[in-house]
């Protein structure tokens, strides 16, 4: 793909699905600017891609604070002239909580890591993607923004579900100016996410295939493809969706 001189955006990129992302996006020719906490992966992360012929760039922010986004993804609209895509690749489970020993500050924080980032990159973004060439915007969801999540996962649950509506709502307020906005699903990606069960339970961990109508858990670089479609011109007429990419495991089996 010719997307020399193009610019994609990935947050909590420094490992897991977001690096495979970086590196895939950064295969198909885009400049790829990794955000993340960890510098030391982050530097290690851009080395790797730059021995691979790709233009890599690590930003240090946390996508939960709002001056630390906006600053950044100032700094990097700036430096560019745009930004072709982003790709709000940040969030996690944070923890397990049932709801009636729920701390607020659990709450805000998953909250947070899930949705706000979502919000805040996004926002500090618009203005360069609206100079970026096939501008598109690549949020995750997940299956338990439909089913609410397994036990202490609900506000895991409600924040994807979050998730779900404000990429449509993005999609509709950015249509205007070409701008598309999608999600991904990915169901249960053979990740470091998973790394403490499939250590300590590694039966539960080999169970979970058999949810899965493929049979298997999927791989990190099966999201990162959905994801390069995405940011393609293939799919141009495609905004306001979200795209399972789980075996059919959000069917049940």
């Amino acid at each position: 793909m010719n997307n020399k001189g193009k610019i994609a955006l990935i947050t909590g990129a420094t490992g897991g699905i977001g690096f495979e992302v970086a590196k895939r996006l950064g295969n198909d020719g885009f400049t790829v600017i990794l955000n993340g906490i960890d510098n030391e992966a982050g530097i290690e992360r851009v080395k790797e891609l730059k021995n691979k012929g790709i233009q890599a760039e690590y930003y240090h922010f946390d996508v939960t604070n709002e001056n630390d986004v906006t600053t950044n993804v100032n700094k990097i609209g700036l430096k560019y002239g745009k930004i072709d895509v982003l790709v709000n690749n940040a969030g996690g489970l944070g923890g397990r909580a049932r709801f009636e020993e729920m701390t607020t500050e659990f709450y805000r924080f998953v909250m947070a890591l899930n949705l706000d980032s979502v919000f805040f990159t996004s926002r500090a973004a618009i203005p360069f993607l609206k100079n970026g060439e096939n501008a598109t915007i690549i949020n995750y969801t997940s299956n338990a923004g439909w089913n609410a999540g397994g036990p202490g996962a609900g506000i895991y649950g409600t924040s994807k579900a979050g998730v779900h509506a404000i990429t449509r709502a993005l999609a509709k307020d950015l249509a205007e100016y070409g701008i598309r906005v999608n999600a991904v699903s990915p169901g249960t990606i053979d990740t470091p996410f998973h790394a403490q069960i499939k250590a300590t339970k590694p039966e539960v961990f080999a169970s979970w295939k058999n949810n899965i109508m493929l049979g298997r858990l999927g791989q990190p670089e099966e999201v990162a493809g959905v994801v390069s479609f995405l940011a393609s011109k293939d799919a141009s007429f495609l905004t306001a969706e979200t795209i399972q990419v789980g075996g059919g495991q959000a069917l049940g089996i």
